[in-house]
């Protein structure tokens, strides 16, 4: 059984820079795990620097659940431990030796095990970080039966990757991960597809779970887009969620017994002079991507999409959770009286500027804010691009205050600080819109703990 749902609040934002439907090697020499891009985790190394690893070795487990251990994605040398202020943990750079060797922890047919079993595998092996929860967004909690599990198969963001493409010649690997989070809950595991992107018969043919279809503007890739349209969460419930990638890692690990970190990454942007797709593993360094790939000297370089993605440099790596890296101009320029030009080439939602008149036109944006944070001003704006039987500006003048059960009535359950990237977008305001959202997220959290 399928269901067709239509999202009608929401935003495109069309840029240029699509990736080439093509994938070569990226050939990366250095790997990182970041503990930054785990909510809520407080790492504990089990490595030092010039350690040797086998992908799948554990690096560091979670202070606070010792049992959630991360494990290296190649084999090779420790390299660096990256610290930052007060020494927090930044970065875990391994260097690879190229030998492709694996710590094996045996296969079992998937039909013999039961959920304990299968959680206890996954956590002694390092990929059930792959699995996160909401809300909240932290690494899924094992000791917790979820609700749902949700897997989606597109993103609707800005150069989204095609997870057609990805998956593709993966489809045993891919039906095999469904079956196993089919054995993680007693509720149903929702694949949720594009109607009209999602054509790959890995996706239209998987068994074991119910496959939803959407249609409409950004953010109708959203994991909480699809919870709130085909199970809501309700205060004291969690649902699970994990990507096509994950889901085919997750299968490949007990098919082999050995942890898959492979990964498709995006390169796309308006600075990249062939955006195209690369195949290396999970951290890798972006600096192949760039070299001689790149047209100008001052650029954002993002890991992620250009509205929820994290900043690195060119010699950075890619982030746990992402498949697309960006790169676009940076917008450290003023520029004086702008509001008084026709805005020929400037994105307009509010249709302040001529552009609005051109519905498909790609722009080349950067990042410039165009003016400084002000006060909340009341547009009704907000409503049109958030697709949440919720009030958001409400919601987030509730968290700036720290009123918790207001927040709770406002349904900050249901929502994730993603889901805020387009009020943050067009606010009159230039508010950080989504970091609010995040510190009131967190505040939740450790309040509910």
């Amino acid at each position: 059984m399928s269901t067709d749902y239509i999202i009608n609040k929401g935003l495109d934002i069309k840029l240029l820079g699509d990736a080439e439907k093509t994938i070569v090697d990226l050939n990366a020499k250095r790997f990182a795990i970041k503990p930054t891009d785990f909510i809520g985790c407080f790492p504990k190394m089990l490595v030092k620097e010039g350690d040797k690893v086998k992908a799948g070795s554990p690096l560091f487990f979670d202070k606070y659940r010792p049992d959630i251990k991360f494990s290296s994605p190649v084999s090779g040398e420790i390299k660096s431990l990256v610290r930052g202020a007060k020494r927090k943990l930044l970065e875990i750079i391994v260097e690879s030796d190229g030998k492709g060797e694996s710590e094996d922890f045996g296969t079992k047919d998937i039909a013999d095990l039961n959920k304990d079993t299968i959680i206890e595998k996954m956590l002694e092996s390092g990929i059930w970080p792959m699995i996160r929860q909401r809300p909240y967004s932290t690494i899924a909690d094992p000791k917790i039966e979820p609700k749902a599990i949700f897997v989606s198969a597109f993103s609707s963001a800005p150069l989204a990757p095609d997870f057609d493409l990805i998956v593709h010649g993966q489809g045993d690997a891919f039906q095999h991960g469904l079956d196993v989070l089919a054995k993680l809950t007693t509720g149903k595991v929702y694949l949720n597809i594009h109607k009209e992107k999602n054509l790959s018969k890995v996706f239209l043919n998987s068994k074991n779970v119910q496959i939803n279809t959407f249609a409409g503007p950004h953010p109708s890739g959203n994991v909480s887009v699809h919870a709130n349209r085909v199970n809501p969460i309700n205060k004291g419930e969690v649902i699970w969620y994990a990507n096509p990638q994950e889901v085919i890692a997750i299968g490949n690990f007990f098919l082999s017994g050995k942890v898959d970190s492979k990964r498709v990454f995006a390169f796309t942007g308006s600075e990249v002079n062939n955006p195209r797709y690369y195949k290396s593993f999970v951290g890798a360094c972006i600096t192949n991507m760039c070299s001689g790939n790149i047209k100008s000297d001052n650029n954002r370089f993002i890991s992620g999409d250009v509205l929820t993605g994290e900043k690195i440099y060119k010699d950075g790596f890619m982030g746990y959770y992402h498949s697309m890296a960006t790169v676009i101009p940076e917008g450290d320029y003023h520029e004086f009286f702008g509001w008084i030009l026709p805005g020929m080439n400037k994105f307009s939602v509010s249709g302040t500027f001529i552009s609005k008149l051109f519905k498909n036109r790609k722009y080349r944006l950067d990042t410039n804010l165009h003016g400084g944070e002000r006060a909340f001003v009341m547009t009704g704006k907000f409503e049109t691009v958030f697709p949440f039987d919720i009030y958001p500006l409400q919601l987030i003048k509730a968290i700036m205050v720290e009123d918790i059960d207001l927040m709770e009535e406002l349904g900050i359950y249901e929502i994730d600080d993603e889901d805020f990237a387009l009020c943050e977008v067009i606010d009159t305001s230039k508010t950080e819109i989504q970091k609010i959202v995040r510190q009131g997220l967190d505040l939740m959290r450790k309040e509910m703990s």
